[in-house]
């Protein structure tokens, strides 16, 4: 046998490795699928790792994920989870060929971090959560030394070798060796391979449509909602309070462009007719538990409000407004016999814990000082889509999203921030984060090219539980010059503003800042986000044709 002839057996047989890593990957992975459908969706290895990643990774990092790949960041994790997978599997397969065990040891050795993963997220209901990745990485390392078995060399005795020689000699034959004998099982690695991609196909097929199916119950009892209405309706929204300007972002954002910023992998879908929410913890006389439907029953507040996320930087995008209908949060704890520490209280902080495990620090006094904060049960009109917390969220006026919007929430305990801290705390964020005073430019764009002549820049400005008394703009180092501001929903809502500038052609600077109505101007001073919210002046820069 030629030396080029056995580099190209070697070449096809290090491919044919390398595919076997990739097919025991795939049926470890689609088997997992298969099996998480008996335990729970989020029991999954690609779920319950990404989640274990998402947990251990620094804020600073997360902030920069947010930043460069904002609402898509979930789907980069994932696309990086399966990537690493592979690059792995096929490692894996090339080692299995020359150590067949080690190299089914290592898909073993998968199965084991995809279950230590699974247990230790904080949502996981046990050493059951571990079984999707554990009975996954059995049957992904069985196979894999099925196919390698189908590419190693049969080892034969000495005498079979003597014996053999003969015989080909008798026959006259050339000294090629037959399939099984020139290293490797051809026919028997295809039927294996095929069947195996097949049948691992199939399994993972099964397991999305259980997956999918245990989510229809949630589904119908969404549509099933009809929103009571509201014993204490909102006020209507001034006439005013939407500029006609293009490019504005509008006074109410559709729930289908709400924002989304949050560490769930896959949106948990919860029905509503098995929901419960448990109140509970320190300086609480009664605990009391109530379904969807005690909600719904009980007088419900109906209010515009703006939510804000922490990790929206100056001038970003992770803003929106909607009307919200729910139970005031406070009446809830005052009838557990709550009071806040203003008034006595036992307890300072409120843990809210969501179906994902996620667990939220709020304030207590912020909560139970006169501001609208509610379990929202109902945004825009509509029952809350899934991603944005149904069955029921929590939200409170004023403060940013990570310390008061919990969302899918089914549980609230009272303690103190002595006691206890939240898990964006332990990240090194501030524990109590009330929003700041910020303003943004939403036209012209950051590198627009606007026609010489009057430009309208216009933008909104918010402070939460305060409300904007001012907007100023300045064109490059030139004076302040006041906005026209658009009426004012509430002191919760976000105010819009506008005004005529007169361009001239050339490079030019647009800076904004707002004043809110405790007279405090928004700061210059720039600022991440880490660990209370960015701030400093929104500017954009755009060449006047």
């Amino acid at each position: 046998m030629t030396t080029v002839s056995i580099t190209r057996k070697a070449l096809t047989r290090g491919t044919l490795a390398a595919l076997s890593g990739l097919l025991a990957g795939f049926a470890s992975l689609a088997f997992a699928e298969l099996v998480s459908a008996a335990v729970r969706p989020e029991a999954s290895p690609v779920t319950a790792v990404g989640g274990a990643a998402i947990d251990r990774t620094p804020a600073g990092v997360k902030d920069w994920a947010i930043r460069n790949f904002g609402e898509d960041d979930k789907l980069v994790l994932q696309l990086g989870i399966v990537v690493t997978l592979a690059l792995f599997a096929l490692a894996v397969g090339l080692l299995a060929l020359r150590h067949r065990r080690a190299g089914s040891a290592a898909v073993l050795l998968f199965g084991v971090v995809g279950t230590a993963a699974a247990v230790s997220r904080p949502d996981s209901t046990g050493l059951v959560d571990g079984l999707p990745s554990l009975l996954g990485a059995i049957v992904g390392a069985a196979l894999l030394y099925v196919l390698i078995g189908r590419l190693t060399r049969p080892h034969r005795t000495a005498g079979q070798e003597q014996e053999r020689a003969p015989a080909d000699e008798r026959d006259g034959e050339q000294a090629n060796e037959p399939e099984q004998e020139a290293g490797w099982d051809r026919r028997g690695f295809v039927i294996a391979a095929t069947a195996a991609a097949a049948a691992s196909t199939a399994a993972g097929a099964v397991g999305r449509a259980l997956n999918s199916r245990s989510s229809q119950n949630a589904v119908a009892s969404r549509e099933a909602v009809t929103l009571p209405k509201p014993a204490s309706p909102a006020k209507p929204i001034p006439a005013g309070a939407q500029l006609r300007v293009r490019g504005l972002s509008p006074f109410t954002t559709p729930n289908d462009s709400f924002y989304r910023v949050d560490t769930a992998l896959v949106i948990p879908k919860v029905d509503a007719n098995a929901w419960r929410l448990r109140i509970h913890g320190k300086g609480v006389r009664r605990d009391l538990e109530f379904t969807y439907q005690d909600l719904l029953e009980r007088p419900l507040i109906e209010r515009e409000i703006t939510l804000c996320c922490v990790s929206n930087e100056v001038g970003g995008p992770y803003i929106g407004h909607a009307r919200w209908i729910g139970v005031r949060l406070a009446d809830l704890l005052k009838e557990a016999g709550v009071k806040p520490p203003s008034r006595g209280g036992e307890a300072d902080q409120i843990i809210a814990r969501s179906v994902d495990g996620m667990r939220l620090g709020t304030p207590v006094e912020d909560v139970m000082d006169g501001r609208d904060a509610m379990l929202a049960v109902g945004m825009n009109g509509e029952p809350l889509p899934f991603v944005n917390g149904f069955p029921v969220r929590m939200l409170v006026p004023g403060l940013y999203g990570y310390v008061s919007a919990c969302k899918w929430i089914e549980d609230i305990e009272l303690t103190t921030f002595d006691d206890y801290d939240a898990y964006w705390v332990k990240r090194k964020w501030a524990r109590e984060a009330p929003i700041k005073t910020q303003s943004r430019i939403d036209t012209p764009k950051p590198f627009g090219r606007p026609e010489a002549g009057t430009v309208m820049v216009a933008g909104v400005a918010w402070a939460q539980h305060r409300g904007i008394e001012k907007v100023e703009i300045r064109v490059d180092d030139g004076p302040w010059r006041p906005a026209q501001l658009a009426e004012q929903g509430t002191v919760d809502t976000w105010r819009q503003w506008s005004y005529p500038w007169k361009a001239t052609p050339g490079g030019h600077t647009l800076t904004v800042r707002a004043t809110d109505r405790t007279g405090e101007l928004q700061t210059e001073e720039r600022t991440k986000t880490v660990p209370d919210g960015a701030s400093g002046w929104h500017s954009v820069v755009v060449t006047v044709d």
